[in-house]
């Protein structure tokens, strides 16, 4: 048993056998620890059993794909996740380019069914602080609805971040997913919290993948989350995944239809400003479609 008291130092010790010889705090949950064969590593205070294993189980699931770069995975337990740090340099059109291309080749190794979660990841997993259950569905359209939307248009209607007579508008874009969904797709093996700051310019010249909330989804979902927060030369990464994996007739105009999702999240977590965002999203898919 390790002691329940340990720091990140000893954890970073504990999980690659090597001792530390110093650590700079990121955040309150994130410190970077130098090993003495100067080497550095990352390590993360989980908020529990659940969180560790499903980012660990994400990023390993993602990294066998053997498409985008994704950092190794030291070890982790309820308290702890270890991997190694990413040095960063500058985003750049060819980095970003290439990040398109790896990222179609991700999507394409696909996944066992919409909602699968990575091997050995928990079925209730998280989205950042936001809890995330992987269950699986038949179909797209039904499953994203199920356990990707109303779950969180629920919770921020009880917590009082949207009112109940705005969730409607919502539920009836859920309603009509079957025929605003396009054409139907295999599930493919997604990052599932692909926003700018999950996205690491290496000073490889390579981009590398952080904190997934890894399951089997829709390929535009990724895409679109990228859209939603911005992300440098995004241009050059969709022109990388066309050119490996075109992307359906339409699927600019679906993508406010996949940002309802990490929009009732941040609703979730950061308040009524996301909420105006998903009703907004959800008001322009029935206006559009």
């Amino acid at each position: 048993m390790h002691n329940s008291f340990e720091g990140p130092s000893a954890a970073a010790a504990r999980f690659t056998g090597l001792p530390a010889t110093g650590e700079r705090r990121h955040s309150g949950a994130l410190t970077e620890v130098t090993l003495d064969d100067g080497r550095v590593v990352m390590v993360k205070r989980g908020d529990g059993d659940r969180a560790a294993q499903a980012e660990a189980a994400g990023l390993r699931w993602l990294a066998d794909a053997g498409t985008v770069r994704i950092p190794a995975v030291h070890g982790h337990d309820g308290q702890w996740l270890v991997t190694d740090r990413v040095a960063t340099g500058r985003p750049g059109p060819a980095a970003a380019e290439r990040l398109g291309r790896e990222l179609a080749a991700l999507h394409a190794t696909g996944a066992p069914a919409f909602g699968a979660p990575p091997p050995g990841g928990p079925e209730d997993a998280y989205i950042g602080l936001a809890p995330m259950r992987n269950v699986t569905g038949p179909d797209w359209p039904r499953w994203y609805a199920e356990y990707r939307v109303l779950p969180y248009l629920r919770r921020a209607v009880d917590d009082g971040t949207l009112r109940g007579t705005e969730a409607p508008v919502i539920e009836q874009v859920c309603e009509r997913l079957p025929e605003l969904a396009g054409p139907a797709e295999p599930p493919a093996r997604l990052h599932g919290d692909l926003w700018n700051g999950n996205v690491l310019w290496g000073a490889d010249g390579h981009a590398w993948l952080i904190d997934p909330a890894a399951h089997g989804g829709h390929r535009e979902t990724d895409l679109a989350m990228l859209h939603l927060f911005g992300c440098p030369h995004l241009n050059r990464i969709l022109d990388g995944y066309q050119q490996t994996a075109p992307l359906a007739d339409g699927w600019t105009e679906r993508i406010a239809l996949h940002q309802l999702f990490p929009l009732l999240v941040h609703a979730v977590l950061f308040g009524s400003a996301y909420g105006d965002q998903a009703l907004t999203a959800a008001r322009t898919i029935l206006r559009t479609c």
